[in-house]
């Protein structure tokens, strides 16, 4: 049956394959001649979305955030139970002052420099110069280290 509906309508199907060989020419030809004609536009183009991609690719780098997550696992040092008692050979070797060590204190209970200030009866400076002079004997940089190795060295509770 196949055979016989490609001898009926041979005529038909070779037309119909020449006419789409032919179209598929033309289509080939106006686009050869558009791609010629406008060659420039083209490669104007094609730089601009180069330089387009570059671009966002760069401007996707620099915004990129540089900071880096690090995860630090310290030791804690926590006492149980039991009574406090004053490290004096630490206290001694540290060479720290009775006035520091009550700065000290007072730093570790959560007080601003002001409120140890007010409750020593001293300026705001003279509590600043002890608290430089604490951080220096005790080769700390912040209160929070401060405290923390006094803690841990039992100077205090």
């Amino acid at each position: 049956m196949a055979a016989s509906f490609l001898s009926k309508h041979k005529h038909i199907i070779l037309y119909g394959v020449c006419l789409a060989l032919l179209l598929f020419l033309l289509k080939w030809l106006e686009l050869r001649l558009i791609i010629i004609n406008h060659a420039f536009e083209m490669y104007i183009g094609a730089i601009a979305v180069i330089f387009t991609a570059l671009g966002i690719w760069l401007a996707l780098k620099l915004t990129k955030p540089k900071v880096r997550t690090v995860i630090v696992e310290k030791e804690v040092y926590v006492q149980h139970g039991g009574e406090f008692t004053l490290n004096e050979q630490e206290l001694q070797q540290l060479g720290l002052s009775s006035r520091e060590l009550e700065v000290l204190q007072l730093m570790a209970a959560g007080l601003s420099n002001q409120e140890i200030a007010g409750r020593l009866f001293v300026s705001l400076n003279t509590i600043k110069t002890h608290s430089s002079r604490l951080f220096e004997k005790m080769d700390v940089k912040r209160r929070t280290q401060a405290v923390e190795k006094a803690k841990r060295l039992r100077i205090i509770p």
